[in-house]
């Protein structure tokens, strides 16, 4: 865990970042938004109720990557044949994704959907690091064992996310947010940091 010294530095870091982020990619934040509302019906910007530090609920933003209006049966057909032929029934690749628009698929492969993250950063949802933000009914089904996870912020990556792929289990998870919390320091985060570039570079 943080010192207070160490607290303060990471906080500053974060803000920095998110500043200096915002006003670079304005521009290019502003296209995309655009672009998501004249491809498909809806908003820009996707909202979704998370959970963070300290167990507070926060509103998480990112750019809209999926249809608003959309015949449930075709996803539901995908979801029952990927499960009869044993594959991972929720981890539907983007490209086959009924749900996803055009830009949808290109925004999620390329991780600028999350983007708007940066407004997350900037108020203090998010740290540059940490553990992913929860649902609120998935913290609910955590077991008592695991609440130490929410003694950070949650991160915009994280050492779960670095993981194998396709990503592990909840149990996984919550294990790797633990070893995480536990081991926490600044030297650690910018390994973490590198590898996230490295990894976002590769997949380009």
């Amino acid at each position: 865990m943080d010192s207070d010294a160490g607290a303060f530095v990471r906080r500053t870091i974060d803000v920095t970042v998110a500043a200096v982020g915002l006003v670079l990619l304005a521009a290019p934040m502003l296209l995309i938004g655009l672009a998501v509302r004249l491809t498909s019906h809806g908003p820009a910007l996707f909202t979704q109720r998370r959970v963070g530090l300290g167990g507070r609920t926060f509103t998480l933003h990112k750019f809209r990557t999926t249809r608003t209006r959309i015949d449930p049966t075709a996803l539901h057909g995908l979801i029952i044949r990927r499960h009869r032929e044993d594959e991972r029934p929720n981890d539907l690749p983007s490209g086959h994704d009924p749900r996803l628009t055009p830009i949808g698929a290109v925004l999620r492969n390329t991780g600028l959907d999350e983007l708007p993250q940066l407004i997350n950063l900037l108020r203090g949802d998010l740290s540059l690091v940490g553990p992913r933000p929860c649902l609120e009914w998935e913290a609910h089904l955590f077991p008592a064992r695991f609440w130490q996870r929410f003694a950070v912020r949650p991160g915009l990556t994280g050492l779960w996310q670095l993981g194998s792929r396709p990503p592990g289990s909840t149990l996984d998870m919550l294990q790797s947010d633990l070893i995480y919390v536990r081991t926490r320091n600044l030297r650690g985060d910018l390994s973490i940091l590198t590898r996230t570039l490295t990894r976002t570079r590769a997949r380009r």
